[in-house]
């Protein structure tokens, strides 16, 4: 588990990212999970750009570190405006009135520290994207923070590849209980659904969680569905009972719910982008553009959330559950 702090692009760019993640972060290459890098940048990427500067004896040597930086320059550029190409929009119509988070909301109005617990699988560890910064949890404080520079906010990263919801069970109050967060969102399903676990089973795990997160007392919770992806797709009658059981789940325990499969969805057929454009290669996780627009959305709920805090919106419980606009 790690804590994210900003700043934090498509697969296009994976073998620059590469590069970058070599040069400037070789302990997070099991995390960035980014393809690997031309093999004539391997001997440099031992150390950062301006060692690899000094110890290069050889014109070959110093051609490969100036080609290394070139490529690090350029996903930074290319970072700079990752929504360039095509912009992050919120869903076409049909979302639901949003709610409060009034526990994150209220630490932000107030000017407190704000602890969010990013919790799940994969796609919250950033599996697919090119750089750990680029993973939503890093991308989602990158927002915050812009949005309130003044503020001390932190995001836990605990996202653990493979896992659903009886392997989150087993860490639950360890990494999140624990830690007494302001916010915890909970990407919870996929896997249940590849995996041909009983939807029902895992949406009874889900709300026992839930309800022990409450009863700890001072937590918003967010609960994020599986994603809309070739894979997922494949198994659409289990992964349409999961998404509507932990719809239910959200309403019951009257916490946040971000619909993501609806979100993806809509990219793909409202706002007609190829679903290459946002998924990885493998047919099912998210890359750098999926996982901004992901934590785009869900940060613009959460400034929203605060607006209605300062405007002394009182909304109540039962409509707590949330889409975003």
């Amino acid at each position: 588990m790690s804590s994210l702090r900003p700043f934090c692009l498509t697969t296009w760019f994976a073998a620059p990212a590469a590069a970058m993640l070599l040069l400037l972060t070789p302990a997070a290459q099991s995390h960035a999970q980014a393809p690997a890098a031309p093999a004539q940048s391997a001997d440099p990427a031992s150390a950062s750009p301006s060692q690899t500067t000094v110890a290069a004896t050889s014109p070959e040597q110093r051609g490969v570190t100036a080609r290394a930086v070139d490529k690090v320059k350029q996903v930074a550029k290319s970072a700079a405006d990752i929504f360039s190409r095509v912009p992050c929009l919120p869903p076409k119509g049909g979302s639901k009135a949003m709610g409060t988070l009034p526990h994150v909301a209220s630490k932000l109005v107030a000017g407190q520290p704000v602890l969010i617990v990013a919790f799940g699988s994969s796609s919250t560890a950033g599996f697919g994207a090119s750089s750990p910064e680029f993973n939503y949890p890093n991308r989602l404080a990158a927002q915050l923070r812009r949005h309130y520079p003044t503020a001390d906010i932190t995001v836990v990263n605990a996202g653990v590849g493979g896992e659903d919801a009886p392997e989150m069970m087993k860490r639950l109050q360890t990494q999140v209980i624990d830690v007494h967060p302001d916010l915890v969102i909970w990407q919870v399903g996929t896997n249940a659904v590849l995996r041909n676990l009983d939807p029902g089973d895992t949406a009874k795990l889900v709300e026992d969680g839930i309800s022990r997160i409450q009863a700890a007392g001072g937590t918003d919770i967010v609960l994020v569905d599986p994603q809309y992806s070739p894979a997922v797709n494949q198994r659409k009658e289990s992964a349409g009972k999961m998404i509507k059981l932990l719809g239910n789940v959200a309403e019951l325990r009257h916490v946040g719910i971000f619909p993501r499969f609806e979100v993806m969805r809509d990219w793909h057929e409202n706002q007609s982008i190829p679903v290459e454009s946002f998924v990885i290669a493998d047919g099912l996780h998210m890359n750098d553009w999926g996982y901004a627009c992901f934590a785009q959305l869900l940060g613009d709920d959460i400034v929203r959330s605060v607006g209605q805090i300062k405007l002394g919106v009182n909304v109540p419980a039962d409509v707590r559950t949330y889409r975003p606009m």
